[in-house]
């Protein structure tokens, strides 16, 4: 309780001590004075008893204490360096110890960047500021001095800039002529030598910027119901505005302690790591995401807080998510583990049963749908079981396709499966702004199924692709089911962010064995549909559907893409 209760403090303290870095890497400039700490009011609890602080500097794998010098100081919760040279680049931590506990305070990853000589500043070591002309602004000098009354010097684009000795430019009514690169300068007195620290804005001014937003983790705080055994991805991305912002970073927590990285742990090894984090952008938002892969749930998993944290501009988000024990929704693939018995009795029955639960899952699963008549579409606010997108030329390279999406397909899941699907040729009259057409039917859809092909590439098929990619993993609304209509061996024409998608199954259209509506594409295509209770007929076969004048005619007339947006 007493790790948990400092590891808390410190994160709600540290909100209103900007001093201390919060980032886990932080960039700094050769030659520049920089220090490293943890808030100041944590102090006041550790000096409630008898108690160590030690700094340490990762050192060949190994954690090695730090000793002081002439440049490297360290002061309870300072670290300092007067000044800091290239070979301070590294991992850094903090640790209290009373003689019973022995924990780390925090961790940082330290990158001195050579300082670019013909340059007042490095363009690895600034910060993007985007703002609509017009409004008022202040260009902010990070407060890396500890003496108020230290001296600061402002430069534009490396050239003085009116003789502003303030921490703050303000600006009552910004224009264009305001954008450009301001750096402050800051000089420091220490034992009689001058020593300075730079900080460096850009600063964007438009016309029209987007609106300012807030830095968050997409999500609140969840319990995902789980089993034991079981493996779990738990997804964590954070919302960073227009603009991909440098010193944004997102990484675990399992109750206050770092998991391992995935890239070093043996896939066969049961164990909680996390993967690399990456950087999406959707539209014109960017974000961050980090997964964290538990290969085999525990009963230790069940009371541990998985904790996402997330830190940028000297702020930090936090959510948490915990594990606990549910109801399966379709039937269990272990059918007979209630009967341990039985299977140490008759392990020839056992292996059998557990052989047929797994080559015959979707055959169980939809029966067991089919004879409890459950229904997952009621109440959930949806019109439509699907929203089909595929590729949108005007002049198909095969008709079949064309044929496939617009007639075989709607029949066979509306007329004999009883679901109801969105066909934007079909169901959407022409002449609508057919960007907010396809996010609108989307968003009332269940599933997104998306017919790939090579020629799975136009503007609003990749739309349809991304505003379907934002449900599944931003807002976790909507699951899309991939069709290969056509045999592809590449996938690199998808963009990279649908291999984030917890399952990535496709179902194969294989001609005339898909025919019949009991064969093995309708029933994987029926499995990943919402259970939904039908009266079906699998006596059924494409060749007697009557595919004439009636059936779906596509809409030509919204060809051209960028015109009707």
């Amino acid at each position: 309780m007493t790790l948990i209760f400092f590891f808390f403090m410190l994160i709600i303290e540290s909100a209103t001590e900007k001093l201390c870095p919060l980032r886990a890497s932080i960039d700094v400039l050769e030659g520049e004075y920089f220090f490293l700490c943890y808030p100041e009011s944590m102090q006041e609890h550790f000096q409630e008893e008898a108690h160590t602080i030690n700094w340490y500097k990762e050192n060949a794998g190994k954690q090695q204490l730090m000793k002081e010098t002439h440049r490297i100081v360290s002061q309870m919760n300072f670290l300092e360096f007067w000044p800091a040279e290239l070979s301070d680049s590294g991992n850094y931590s903090v640790s209290y110890s009373n003689g019973k506990q022995n924990f780390t305070i925090q961790k940082w990853t330290l990158n001195v960047l050579e300082r670019n000589k013909s340059s007042c500043f490095n363009k690895n070591h600034l910060t993007t500021e985007i703002k609509n002309a017009g409004t008022g602004h202040s260009v902010k000098c990070s407060d890396l001095s500890v003496n108020e009354n230290d001296s600061i010097t402002w430069y534009k684009d490396c050239k003085s800039y009116e003789n502003e000795t303030e921490r703050e430019l303000d600006f009552k009514t910004l224009t264009v002529q305001h954008a450009g690169i301001y750096t402050c300068k800051i000089l420091i007195s220490h034992e009689g030598k001058i020593y300075h620290s730079t900080n460096t804005i850009k600063l964007i001014v438009e016309e029209d910027a987007p609106e300012a937003v807030t830095l968050e983790i997409v999500g609140r705080d969840e319990e995902i119901e789980t089993e034991i055994g079981k493996e779990e991805t738990l997804n964590c991305t954070g919302f960073l505005g227009y603009y991909m912002r440098e010193d944004a970073s997102i990484y675990w927590l399992i109750n206050q302690t770092f998991p391992k990285k995935c890239s070093g742990i043996p896939e066969n090894e049961p164990s909680i790591c996390e993967e690399e984090f990456k950087n999406l952008q959707l539209g014109n938002k960017f974000y961050i995401t980090r997964l964290l892969r538990i290969r085999k749930v525990t009963d230790e998993d069940m009371h541990h807080n998985f904790t996402c944290m997330l830190q940028a501009d000297e702020r930090t988000q936090i959510k948490i998510i915990k594990l606990k024990k549910g109801n399966t929704r379709d039937l269990p693939v272990r059918i007979f583990t209630t009967g341990m018995v039985l299977v140490v009795l008759l392990p020839c029955i056992a292996v059998a049963a557990v052989f047929v639960c797994v080559m015959f899952r979707v055959d169980l699963v939809l029966f067991y749908r089919n004879v409890c008549r459950r229904d997952d579409t009621a109440g959930d606010g949806k019109e439509y079981d699907a929203f089909v997108s595929y590729l949108k030329d005007c002049v198909s390279p095969t008709e079949e396709e064309r044929e496939f999406a617009l007639k075989i397909l709607p029949m066979v899941l509306e007329e004999n499966f009883g679901y109801k699907l969105c066909v934007f040729e079909r169901d959407v009259s022409p002449g609508g702004a057919v960007v907010d057409d396809i996010h609108s039917f989307i968003d009332k859809s269940r599933r997104l199924i998306i017919i790939l092909s090579q020629n799975y590439v136009s503007d609003r098929a990749i739309y349809e692709l991304e505003s379907g990619l934002h449900k599944a993993l931003v807002e976790r609304k909507t699951k899309i089911i991939l069709i290969e209509y056509m045999p592809i061996t590449d996938y690199n024409f998808l963009p990279e962010s649908l291999s984030l998608l917890p399952s990535k199954t496709v179902v194969k259209w294989k001609k005339d064995k898909s025919l019949p509506l009991n064969s093995r594409f309708w029933k994987n295509l029926r499995y990943l549909m919402p259970a939904k209770p039908t009266k079906i007929n699998t006596k059924g076969h494409y060749n007697n559907l009557d595919l004439g004048s009636e059936g779906a005619q596509p809409w030509t007339e919204g060809c051209d893409f960028n015109a009707v947006v």
